[in-house]
C-alpha cells in the first residue's frame, strides 16, 4: 500500500496542475496579506487568529478547487477504464479507495502549508512576529472540516458522474454570497470579521461559540462518512 500511495502521490503532485494552483495560491494569498490581512479584522491585529482565519477562509475556495481537482485524475473516464485493472490487483477496493483520497488530501495539505508559510514570512517581514501556536486552532478549524468535506462528497459525486466535480467546485463561491448564520460563519470568512465585535473587548482572545464547533464536527463526520461510502452500483455508472 505504501508504494501505491507514493504512485499516486507522483501522479497528483508532479504535474503542471499542482505547480500552476500553488502559483495562483501564493499570487492571491500575498495579494490578500498586503490588501485585507494587514489592516486587520474586527478592530484585531492583522496576526491575531482571527485575522489569519479571515486570511485562510479566503483562500479556501481555491484549495477546495484544487482538491476536487485532485479527484479528477481517479474519476475521469480514462481512469474508470483502468479500473478494470486495479480492481484486479491483490488489494480491497476499498484500501484502493482510501489510499487515492489520503493522496489528494496529502496533496491539498501541501498547498495549505503553502499558503501558511506564506503568511508566516509576511508576518516575520512586517512585524517580526512568530507566535505560531495561537494560530493552530483557526488554520484547524477553518480548513480541516471543509477540506475533508470536499474529498467526501467530490469522491461520491465524481464516481456517480464524473463531470458533477466542475459544478460542485462553485460551491464555496455561493456559500460566500449568501448570509450564513453564525454558526456557519466559518465557511464563509464572515465568523471571522463579526464574531470578534460581539465580544466586547478590544483584540478579544480567539473563541469559537459551541453551535459553530457543533457545525463543523458534523461536517468533517459528513466528510469522513461519504468517503466510506461506496456503493456497489456505483462502479457500474458510465460516464
Amino acid at each position: 500500500m505504501t508504494k501505491i500511495f507514493r504512485y499516486e502521490c507522483r501522479r497528483l503532485l508532479w504535474n503542471k496542475f499542482f505547480f500552476g494552483l500553488m502559483a495562483v495560491l501564493l499570487f492571491y494569498g500575498w495579494l490578500t496579506l498586503n490588501t485585507a490581512t494587514i489592516l486587520g479584522v474586527a478592530h484585531t491585529a492583522p496576526f491575531s487568529p482571527w485575522s489569519f482565519g479571515d486570511f485562510l477562509s479566503r483562500l479556501l475556495p481555491l484549495l477546495w478547487i484544487g482538491t476536487l481537482f485532485f479527484l479528477t485524475f481517479f474519476t475521469s473516464g480514462k481512469a474508470r477504464r483502468t479500473s478494470v485493472l486495479t480492481d484486479a490487483a491483490p488489494v480491497s477496493p476499498r484500501a484502493y479507495t482510501m489510499v487515492r483520497c489520503a493522496a489528494a488530501l496529502t496533496g491539498t495539505a501541501i498547498l495549505a502549508l503553502v499558503c501558511m508559510a506564506e503568511a508566516a514570512l509576511f508576518y516575520g517581514l512586517y512585524f517580526g512576529w512568530h507566535d505560531w501556536g495561537s494560530l493552530l486552532l483557526p488554520a484547524l478549524a477553518t480548513l480541516v472540516p471543509p477540506l475533508v468535506f470536499a474529498l467526501g462528497s467530490g469522491w461520491l459525486l465524481g464516481k456517480l458522474r464524473p463531470w458533477l466535480l466542475y459544478p460542485w467546485m462553485a460551491a464555496p463561491f455561493v456559500l460566500s454570497a449568501l448570509p450564513l448564520p453564525e454558526a456557519l460563519g466559518l465557511w464563509n470568512g464572515s465568523f471571522f470579521t463579526s464574531y470578534p465585535l460581539t465580544l466586547g473587548t478590544l483584540d478579544p482572545a480567539f473563541t469559537i461559540p459551541a453551535a459553530a464547533v457543533l457545525a463543523q464536527c458534523l461536517v468533517l463526520a459528513a466528510g469522513v462518512l461519504l468517503l466510506t461510502l461506496q456503493p456497489k452500483h456505483l462502479s457500474g455508472v458510465k460516464s
